[in-house]
């Protein structure tokens, strides 16, 4: 079995509040699955529950082969976990952060300045490494305290909102270090509000509503059971003469007008998610003769599965 964190009805409840109704997944070795959900949906209560935080009110929950509530300290041995606003030592020195837990994560003393050094390599703060941690910006606190979640090497990962207030660039850099946590072998759940950055390198996603498990899967798979799939957008040099050929397209290949939307001097074109009836329409319109200004045609991603999912629209 790849499965390397299987979570069973797992219920959370804080006093007459249910923040989790029995849910269940599993995740895979090597893989990153996105945390999706609006706020108060259960992503920060049941990531908590993964990382011993909290105590789950009902369920299972086995890491690396390990019921966490029978073996608890061989169940969290190799998981890293990072939560939103993470505390810090205000008044250590950046490097000295990284090895006060290279020192807990028992790396003898003589390969702690190498490791240190590594880690601020990874994380950008080299230019930081002799300044104190209350000086620091929110988004150079995330990546160190990210590091600090690396360093131990985790083969599973808990990220509770790790690109919160993190400019374009560190936003990038945080992603690679997760992408190559990964390749080497870690799982990777984290939670997330940017979407669209989320698309870029997830395998899979786990969406929660109201603290239910809506649906689960890998993207193409959320994709077929949201009834999503791909989306053509065509805009043509002369929008009489091109609005002409695309309404006799539409009529030749069947397709209703009802999923024909005009947005911006252009048009919208949604198909769904299988075969290729989306390629071979854009193969017709760009051989029908009629200049075009711009086209392009996009599979649904993480954002648009999440609001059709949001909208109680699953097939």
């Amino acid at each position: 079995m790849n499965n390397v964190v299987e979570v069973s009805q797992l219920r959370i409840a804080y006093d007459e509040v249910m923040a989790v109704h029995d849910i269940s997944f599993q995740l895979e070795r090597g893989k990153i699955y996105g945390f999706v959900g609006p706020n108060g949906a259960g992503k920060t209560s049941t990531i908590k529950a993964l990382a011993g935080v909290i105590e789950a009110t009902q369920g299972s929950i086995v890491l690396n082969g390990f019921n966490l509530d029978l073996e608890r300290e061989k169940a969290l041995r190799h998981v890293g976990y990072m939560p939103d606003f993470s505390p810090v030592y205000e008044n250590l020195k950046v490097w000295e952060y990284l090895d006060v837990f290279a020192a807990a994560y028992d790396i003898v003393a003589a390969e702690r300045p190498a490791h240190v050094k590594k880690w601020l390599e990874k994380s950008d703060l080299v230019s930081k490494r002799d300044s104190l941690i209350k000086g620091l910006s929110r988004g150079m606190r995330q990546r160190l305290v990210l590091a600090k979640t690396l360093e131990s090497n985790p083969n599973i990962l808990l990220l509770d909102e790790p690109a919160s207030g993190l400019d374009p660039i560190a936003r990038k850099q945080m992603r690679d270090l997760i992408k190559e946590a990964a390749n080497n072998g870690a799982t990777v759940l984290i939670s997330s509000h940017i979407l669209s950055e989320l698309s870029e390198f997830i395998d899979s996603a786990i969406i929660l509503e109201k603290g239910d498990l809506v649906v689960a899967g890998s993207i193409d798979q959320i994709r077929t059971q949201t009834g999503g799939g791909q989306t053509i957008t065509v805009r043509f040099s002369d929008e009489n003469t091109g609005t002409d050929v695309l309404e006799k397209l539409l009529a030749s290949e069947g397709i209703p007008l009802d999923r024909v939307s005009h947005n911006k001097g252009g048009y919208v074109i949604r198909f769904g998610n299988t075969g290729d009836d989306a390629v071979r329409f854009l193969n017709k319109v760009l051989t029908s003769g009629v200049r075009i200004a711009e086209c392009s045609l996009k599979n649904d991603d993480i954002e648009d599965i999440f609001l059709k999912v949001g909208a109680k629209e699953v097939a």
